[in-house]
């Protein structure tokens, strides 16, 4: 029996860099979630005949959630849904799933690396039939929906079982529940190179990764324990859990900080790992070495012909604003095209669709190629494992290596958390009005070459966005960026980029902070945190 439901337009249901992130309670709020889907489906022309994907991280509400969606899905004339065991998929095997099955987009389930429980976090986005996050059209397409949407139709039925892998049925709809983890796990096969992987292993590689009772475990415990041989156990925290064990399922040196004490301790393995809410993030660290999301990718792209898959080259390599340049050295030295997008992975899908790009990164724990339209942290991992079995030295050792030839970019990100929206709107403003006056300023015996509010035309669309995040871009190569983070769900997070290039061969292995405390200094000077914050240290440095 299909019901038509009357409902009156919830404000505030405006999707963000990755779709709409709210408490986990707002959206429990009697037809909030039921609002926003129905204005998914009006924004992508409804889902009558369509295929979708839909699973999530196994956060609190993840199951209920993806009841609803089903049944809105059968009530509204939508042919089949593909559909993680339990309702789990992490985003880059959603992703992959997607184009793998040639269907018409997918629903993701999550908050990403925001913190899951009945008090924390919850999340719902739309990927295209690329397998990529809805551009900016399509979110404001949806926005527009959730503000004159008048009802809503579902399918009144039981709940499937989500529990039994095969083939059922709501209402004429099928429903397809498969293993969320095989066809990720066969793709990563394809290429990287599992066989000298596995001889690394057997020769005594060591390595621990931490997934943060988040849903990579299962993931991971396939591939790197299953089929590569790692010890079972290596792979910690690895039960997909609604409240992420209490964790905050954030892989940085701040909320991984299990890792990091293991990674920096005595008889510390020769590599780690950790990997976030959703799979789609990831860490690295090496023995005592603890590597950069901006290093990382810039050392993947170096390395990436090691790998079977990549072994031709690469097309480019894209990186979001706010990431170090590491990775733009990398690719003047290969001779081929690199590219600065504003966050949020939807700006690298239509250079990943051109084939101008194979490899992508974010600041923000992101990396991924065009195997997928996201980010994937197990696959960042694995490439690591190739270039390390392939190179057959450590983690330090190929830093080391990379920083000689390349110099350092010292890099890292303060993020102020929880700073009351009105105070860090009133800080970006005061830069804003800043920025004519800045350029030819001396700070901290530093000279400003130029200064701008960063905006971006995609070179295959056409499409132009603006006030992506206040450059402040010295003489000496040194920058520092402020944006405001899109992906938290109360007050504000002013994040701040600080980063300074070191040519070599001479101090490449200083502590970054100290590196930088000239720019850190200059940063809190010219937009006066302290004055619009109360803040005189960040809450988060990674």
């Amino acid at each position: 029996m299909i019901r038509t439901i009357p409902v009156t337009a919830f404000a505030g249901q405006k999707p963000g860099t990755s779709g709409l992130r709210k408490k986990t309670r707002v959206f429990m709020q009697p037809h909030y979630l039921e609002c926003f889907v129905q204005a998914i489906f009006a924004s992508i022309g409804g889902v009558a005949g369509k295929t979708l994907v839909i699973g999530g991280d196994g956060r609190f509400y993840n199951d209920r959630a993806t009841h609803i969606i089903l049944a809105m899905a059968a009530a509204q004339g939508a042919a089949r849904a593909i559909i993680g065991q339990n309702g789990l998929l992490s985003t880059p095997a959603a992703s992959h799933l997607i184009r793998l099955h040639k269907t018409d987009g997918g629903m993701i389930l999550s908050a990403s690396h925001n913190p899951g429980g009945e008090a924390a976090d919850f999340g719902i986005k739309f990927n295209m039939p690329n397998g990529g996050p809805a551009p900016e059209s399509i979110t404001n397409a949806m926005f527009a929906a959730t503000q004159t949407l008048t009802s809503y139709d579902i399918y009144d039925a039981p709940a499937p079982n989500l529990a039994q892998i095969g083939q059922t049925a709501l209402g004429d709809m099928r429903i397809d529940i498969i293993n969320p983890v095989t066809a990720h796990a066969d793709l990563m096969e394809t290429l990287f190179d599992f066989p000298a992987i596995r001889a690394h292993i057997a020769a005594g590689f060591t390595m621990r990764f931490d997934a943060m009772c988040a849903i990579t475990g299962p993931y991971a415990v396939e591939v790197l324990e299953n089929r590569l041989g790692l010890p079972a156990g290596t792979v910690t925290h690895a039960t997909p859990l609604p409240d992420f064990g209490g964790m905050h399922p954030d892989p940085n040196p701040t909320w991984a900080h299990e890792l990091m004490d293991e990674m920096m301790g005595q008889n510390a393995p020769d590599f780690g790992a950790a990997s976030d809410g959703d799979g789609d993030r990831n860490m690295v660290v090496g023995a005592g070495i603890y590597v950069s999301p901006s290093d990382s990718l810039a050392v993947l792209a170096a390395n990436a012909h090691l790998a079977p898959g990549y072994a031709a080259g690469l097309e480019g390599i894209a990186r979001s604003m706010p990431t170090s340049a590491a990775a733009d050295r990398v690719a003047r030295a290969l001779n081929i095209p690199y590219f600065e997008t504003p966050t949020g992975w939807k700006f690298f899908g239509t250079l990943l669709d051109a084939g101008h790009a194979t490899l992508c990164g974010e600041e923000s724990f992101g990396t991924g190629s065009d195997h997928v339209r996201e980010k994937d942290g197990l696959w960042a991992v694995l490439l690591w494992l190739n270039i390390l079995a392939s190179r057959n030295q450590s983690v330090a050792e190929i830093m080391t290596d990379h920083w000689q030839t390349y110099g350092r970019n010292y890099y890292s990100r303060h993020d102020f958390e929880g700073v009351a929206t009105e105070n860090a709107d009133a800080l970006m403003a005061a830069l804003r009005a800043a920025l004519p006056t800045l350029p030819g300023q001396t700070i901290e015996k530093m000279t400003i070459k130029s200064a701008d509010d960063f905006a971006y035309t995609d070179p295959v669309d056409g499409s132009v966005t603006t006030q992506q995040g206040i450059r402040i871009l010295f003489a000496d190569d040194c920058r520092i960026i402020y944006r405001l983070s899109g992906t938290g769900t109360e007050g504000a997070t002013l994040r701040v980029y600080l980063e300074r290039y070191q040519p070599g061969p001479d101090n490449l292995h200083l502590d970054a902070q100290a590196a930088l405390a000239p720019i850190i200094a200059a940063a809190h000077h010219i937009a006066q945190i302290k004055v619009h914050t109360t803040r005189t240290a960040p809450d988060v440095v990674t």
